[in-house]
């Protein structure tokens, strides 16, 4: 029989909350300023938890994922490679074709501006209709 997720009566938000605040120190400060650039550029933006513990932010579709790691924090976003990056936020993934991620150290600071950019364009790519095949037509 399967245990019962402790997690399951409390939102994603509150879940994401807890999570900064026990990463706490840079990761959890680092983790919690994502998260306000995320919202700023994505008023509309949905909180979710995934794959065991995990913040994840969508609109329309997954944006970008919050993972935190020993020595970082790691953004990654599931379309990056499609995205536009004129100021090479994206430092991690860099050979994929879908993903790019952003790994933020301690002491590191990331440029607000650019990224919330990063955020209002990933959130334009989920919102644009997805072509659908062409019908084979028979000979």
């Amino acid at each position: 029989m399967k245990k019962p997720d402790a997690n399951q009566d409390r939102s994603a938000s509150e879940l994401i909350s807890e999570k900064i605040a026990s990463l706490g120190g840079w990761r959890g400060q680092t983790l919690a300023r994502i998260r306000k650039l995320i919202t700023e550029a994505a008023p509309d933006v949905v909180e979710t938890w995934k794959w065991m513990g995990t913040p994840v932010w969508e609109n329309n579709g997954i944006l970008c994922t919050g993972e935190s790691y020993k020595d970082k924090i790691k953004l990654t976003f599931i379309k990056g490679a499609a995205l536009k990056d004129p100021s090479k936020l994206f430092n991690s993934s860099l050979d994929g074709n879908a993903r790019r991620a952003l790994d933020i150290f301690e002491g590191q600071e990331v440029n607000a501006d650019a990224f919330k950019a990063l955020i209002r364009e990933a959130v334009d790519l989920n919102c644009v209709p997805k072509a659908k095949p062409a019908k084979k037509t028979k000979s």
